[in-house]
């Protein structure tokens, strides 16, 4: 008779509201001792939620979490949460311009008496800790000049150095390369025989079915599946993440997406023209846009995809390569030279970097066409409140006028104010970055028709988005993999076949 294993990690029925928002509906996960576990979901699928309520960062609104079949630690008590659980997140949460070792003992220096304590025993300690996870970096050198892969590694040591045994690594390997990847990988097999238990997420595939032994899906805020790692085909593991109603999905979509010409077949003139770009974030990229064209860019977090969208709207400079618009060169690194070249951009986030919020609509609106409206400086206020008007209007922004607060907006009429920007120049090449993030359904639809009326126009479009639904305007979709483009996929692709290419299941 098979004796029970006792999961050292159980949560069920986790539910987890934010106001009229339901974040996870039926989060389940059990992870048994000394396995890696992996947790895959598509973007908005509850996994961060997860996550925080497994590591005591938010109480659930319904259902439990047990480790080790206790029930998890109050909130409150921090010190416990520390013993049972840590997460490493994709962005280190070390303080870099501390030594190795000040990092390992933050907020809990050995023997600290009276606000003092020895520093030669901080660093013995250290020592020690790194020798017994087989960490190998100096604890006297300052985190700020550890490689990714190393200071992830500082992370993990410190965690268990405080008791804890399970450890969530999130995105582990948005930031390394091939061979860091491999490292990281071996160094998990090690600590497991140890006795350490890891939750792994991840986008990409094929790291689960390397490193992994289970795998869960979360979809749209529920529990889908929980299986053996080997048991599981990669295509079912995709159509797990997909759903089953991708037909249904598809074709309405397609009912709602304006007939679409092929710009190439049809011999358009190229509109963008990049050949070669390289950053640290993408490698090697060749693209081409073409007049009346909406072409996607797709990929996980770590794909580089929103480095290389923002590099055209003058927001970084490619270490090499090139870029050409109407056959100039486009010059990198000056936003206004960019907007000046004909290039418009609704930026990633309309709060950081969309909007004014202390400024009005029509300010917010025009501010890219001041030059237009006036000379020498001098700006006729009706010139401008009139243009503001028009793109009030053309974009359907519910409000009062041109001189209301862009703070009193609803998220969906505020994106519109951003779109409404990226408009006004009449660019020759417009630029996405997740353009329906966080607005209501109709404002969604409201923006997409954007898209397709740009088309008409004759406008090269960039769309950079983790929405099926917003690449689905594309006339192309091309899928980058840790920096590279590894696929392209024509209008009328399958759900699952695009997912497959950015979670890195149908390429090596």
């Amino acid at each position: 008779m098979t004796a029970v294993v006792t999961p050292l990690v159980e949560a069920t029925g986790i539910v987890k509201r934010y106001g009229p928002t339901v974040a996870l509906q039926d989060g389940r996960l059990s992870v048994l001792p000394g396995e890696s576990h992996a947790l895959v979901g598509r973007n908005g699928a509850g996994k961060s939620t997860l996550v925080t309520v497994l590591t005591g960062l938010q109480a659930p609104d319904a259902g439990t979490v047990r480790f080790d079949g206790e029930p998890a630690p109050p909130l409150t008590d921090r010190a416990a949460w520390r013993a049972k659980v840590a997460c490493v997140y994709q962005r280190p949460t070390v303080v870099p311009e501390l030594t190795v070792a000040e990092n390992l003992f933050l907020n809990r220096q050995p023997d600290a008496r009276r606000g003092f304590f020895s520093w030669r025993r901080l660093q013995a300690e250290a020592t020690e800790v790194l020798e017994t996870w087989d960490v190998r970096v100096d604890p006297g050198a300052r985190t700020a000049d550890l490689k990714v892969e190393d200071r992830q590694m500082v992370e993990i040591a410190r965690a268990l150095s405080q008791g804890a045994r399970f450890i969530v690594l999130d995105e582990p390997t948005a930031q390394l390369d091939n061979r860091e990847i491999e490292r990281l990988f071996t160094k998990m097999r090690s600590l497991q025989e140890s006795g350490v238990t890891f939750l792994f997420i991840s986008h990409h595939l094929q790291e689960v079915y390397e490193v992994c032994q289970t795998v869960t899906v979360l979809r749209d805020a529920r529990w889908i599946t929980t299986a053996p790692v080997a048991e599981l085909p990669r295509a079912a593991l995709v159509e797990a993440m997909a759903g089953e109603a991708v037909a249904e999905r598809q074709a309405a979509a397609a009912d709602a997406v304006v007939e679409q010409t092929d710009p190439d077949e049809a011999g358009a003139p190229v509109v963008l023209e990049a050949r070669g770009l390289t950053s640290d974030t993408f490698e090697d990229v060749d693209l081409t846009v073409r007049r009346g064209e909406v072409v996607g860019l797709a990929g996980s977090s770590g794909s580089g995809k929103v480095a290389l969208a923002e590099s055209f709207a003058g927001l970084h400079t490619p270490a090499s390569g090139s870029a050409r618009l109407d056959g100039r060169p486009l010059t990198f690194g000056d936003v206004q030279a960019a907007l000046k070249a004909g290039v418009g951009c609704v930026p990633r986030d309309r709060h950081d970097q969309g909007l004014v919020f202390g400024m009005t609509i029509g300010d917010n609106a025009t501010m890219s066409v001041l030059d237009r409206l006036g000379k020498n400086g001098f700006i006729g206020t009706a010139r401008k409140r009139g243009f503001a008007t028009e793109l009030i209007e053309r974009l359907d922004i519910h409000a009062e006028g041109p001189d209301q607060p862009v703070s009193d907006l609803s998220g969906g009429n505020a994106q519109k104010v951003v779109m409404a920007r990226a408009l006004a120049s009449d660019p020759r090449l417009l630029v996405l970055i997740n353009p329906t993030a966080g607005v209501d359904v109709k404002s969604k639809e409201s923006l997409l028709s954007r898209v397709d009326n740009a088309r008409e126009d004759g406008t090269a479009v960039l769309v950079v988005s983790d929405e099926l639904d917003d690449l689905r305007r594309c006339d192309r979709v091309l899928v980058l993999f840790h920096g590279r483009v590894v696929a392209e996929h024509r209008a009328g692709w399958h759900d699952h076949e695009l997912i497959a290419s950015i979670e890195g299941v149908d390429h090596g």
